[in-house]
């Protein structure tokens, strides 16, 4: 009898730990998310900022498992789990497991403020990256429109809240498309005069990046004309623009890029949480007292060292997906578990045109060569050699000619209408 085994998400840990399970005897996999598609999400900024399609960086999930007959794949939400019972369910369905691994990511975290999200959406999804698109591409064509100054200035300032890699590079990216790919596209406005103000509460930006790594971005920022507001907290945010400390700053398209939570989901008994809402794991990344259901990726709270804990990146979520499943093959082979180790690939982010900087671990690269770096590890981690050849193009034409294509406005229908 075959040993079932589902999988919450098609993240990166989600649809690691499933093709680690794919073609395995007697595992019979049931991967299921809400969404057809798995998403590369370390350049969604790049579908924000009209650099790429969204078709260019996600894949269907089901493609993934074409030649896997032991991995059914299910369009699906999963609410609830019972831990006692050893059941999934949502939608009105009930799944029963014998392994369980939880990879449904995170979510923005508005700390306490849920209303600002309508005003300023954070970049977890293609949906929220299109919507980044098109707030951002309606603010230069209503600027255009605009003949009262003040009204215009508000809709040429772009602010950007929180400033870990998403931050930096969202706000690099829109001073980058203003000063360049926009340039004579416009009568009546100038976009290189564009207002980008990057607000970070924190002392500096990319704090878990170097001192020096982190002064280097902020420089390369400032030379791109982006404003860097650090020791900065945003205290309200509306349709009008944001409150920073005692000052008001008009501005008609705000974007968040700070602090994140856990997805929620529904657990009975509820687990250990941390602030996060992240649920904590053994050594093994199984939850205490439930061997048989494991915690990986953004949902884990896994303290690799004292106070220090893995971190929400690419590589987190790979090897703790991977991990995960090699547990349940060890289990099913009688062997013993292994606690989990991360390997630490290192950190990069890319600030413009040119401009990155990575960190290896004792090895730091800045400017080209970091940004070449940065553009081979990313196209060579894209699934499927369709997606790398078209983003290596695109980023090449981009390049050359300080283009970006992909400058659509789109929206509901009845949105159009009405």
């Amino acid at each position: 009898m075959s040993t079932s085994v589902i999988v919450v998400g098609a993240g990166f840990a989600g649809l690691n730990a499933a093709k680690t399970l794919a073609n395995k005897d007697g595992v019979q996999v049931v991967l299921v998310d809400h969404r057809n598609h798995h998403l590369f999400q370390p350049l969604l900024y790049q579908v924000a900022t009209a650099g790429l399609n969204p078709s260019e960086i996600a894949v269907p999930i089901r493609v993934q498992f074409r030649n896997a007959p032991n991995v059914e794949v299910r369009l699906g939400r999963i609410e609830g789990i019972d831990l006692a019972r050893r059941t999934a369910a949502g939608e009105g369905r009930e799944l029963s497991y014998d392994y369980l691994i939880l990879a449904c990511g995170s979510r923005h975290s508005y700390f306490g403020h849920p209303e600002w999200e309508e005003f300023a959406p954070g970049l977890k999804t293609l949906e929220q990256a299109t919507e980044m698109r098109r707030r951002m591409l309606v603010a230069f064509e209503r600027a255009e429109s605009e003949l009262d100054p003040e009204t215009q200035r508000a809709y040429l300032t772009f602010v950007v809240v929180g400033g870990g890699p998403t931050g930096v590079e969202l706000a690099g990216a829109i001073a980058d498309i203003s000063r360049t790919a926009m340039r004579g596209d416009f009568r009546r406005i100038d976009p290189s005069k564009s207002h980008i103000v990057l607000v970070e509460a924190a002392p500096r930006v990319l704090t878990t990046f170097s001192e020096e790594l982190s002064e280097r971005a902020r420089r390369d920022l400032v030379e791109l004309g982006v404003e860097v507001r650090t020791n900065a907290k945003v205290d309200a945010i509306d349709g009008e623009g944001v409150t920073i400390g005692s000052q008001r700053l008009a501005a008609r398209t705000v974007f968040w890029a700070a602090g994140v939570q856990a997805e929620r989901l529904t657990i009975v008994p509820a687990p250990a949480t941390d602030r996060a809402s992240r649920i904590k794991v053994n050594n093994d990344l199984s939850i205490a007292g439930y061997p048989g259901v494991f915690v990986v990726g953004d949902m884990a709270s896994f303290e690799m060292a004292p106070g220090s804990f893995l971190p929400g990146v690419a590589q987190g979520a790979i090897q703790s997906g991977v991990h995960a499943a090699r547990m349940i093959l060890r289990d099913l082979t009688g062997e013993t578990r292994e606690p989990f180790v991360y390997h630490d690939k290192g950190s990069m982010a890319t600030i413009g045109k040119s401009r990155a900087v990575a960190q290896i671990g004792r090895v730091t690269l800045t400017g080209r060569i970091a940004w070449l770096f940065w553009l081979v590890v990313h196209v060579y981690s894209l699934i499927g050699f369709r997606n790398r050849l078209a983003v290596l193009f695109n980023w090449a034409w981009n390049y050359m000619f300080s283009r970006r294509e992909a400058r659509l406005i789109t929206d509901k229908e009845w949105k159009l209408r009405n």
